[in-house]
């Protein structure tokens, strides 16, 4: 039957509520690398339902923006790494909300590592916004693989022939600048000095910003 005569609650008493209701969520989960207690995603889930339910409020998340690089460990074996800005809008039955923005860092061998990233960002901002009683903040995953250097992947060769290419192309088009001055150039730019420091990653940036310079120069000349 449906309630009557009931004043609908905004966000703020709506929150206010919750954490009367949310008590402390002890940490009973235990890392399994490193041996420290933290506090799970399901035990703040089940913590925070209840109250959730019983005050009318849910929560909207919005990842804002995403990172996501592979790591290759000692052994050889490759980590996704995944950074997940997210924001968590909270809405009472009257429609009113309040925004929480939090940060969430994940690891993982396989697909799961953006989900770490999306449970870490979420229990922060639950435990910000019901400000939910804890021994101490820090609070890192139930996984922590070991972190390693990105390994350094050298410029292809076809990749170093493209470049050369492009910069020969520019440097004929220019009446005041050699091949050389165009090296120095990058060299300046990409803080290199000589092409065995080149990676793949930064000969693709160096490939596509000497086009940008060639494909400028050429409209430059043909248009005047």
């Amino acid at each position: 039957m449906a309630e009557t005569g009931r004043k609908r609650m905004n966000i703020y008493e709506s929150i206010s509520k919750c954490m009367e209701e949310i008590g402390a969520v002890s940490k009973d989960a235990v890392n399994k690398q490193q041996g420290f207690k933290y506090r799970g995603i399901d035990a703040v889930m089940n913590a925070i339902n209840p109250a959730l339910v019983k005050n009318h409020v849910f929560i909207v998340p919005e990842v804002l923006e995403q990172q996501r690089q592979e790591r290759t460990t000692k052994n050889g074996s490759v980590l996704i790494y995944s950074i997940c800005r997210i924001k968590y809008t909270f809405f009472a039955e009257d429609g009113s909300c309040i925004e929480a923005v939090t940060v969430g860092e994940g690891m993982d061998s396989g697909d799961k590592a953006t989900n770490k990233a999306m449970a870490i960002a979420f229990k922060y901002a639950c435990f910000q916004v019901f400000c939910i009683p804890t021994e101490e903040m820090k609070d890192p995953d139930e996984e922590t693989p070991e972190p390693v250097t990105p390994q350094f992947v050298p410029a292809s060769a076809e990749q170093m022939h493209k470049m050369g290419e492009f910069v020969s192309a520019y440097a004929e088009m220019c009446e005041d600048a050699k091949e050389s001055d165009i090296w120095g150039k990058l060299k300046e730019k990409y803080h290199f000095s000589g092409t065995s420091e080149i990676s793949a990653e930064m000969a693709e940036k160096i490939i596509t910003q000497v086009e940008v310079w060639y494909k400028g120069k050429k409209n430059k000349i043909e248009g005047a």
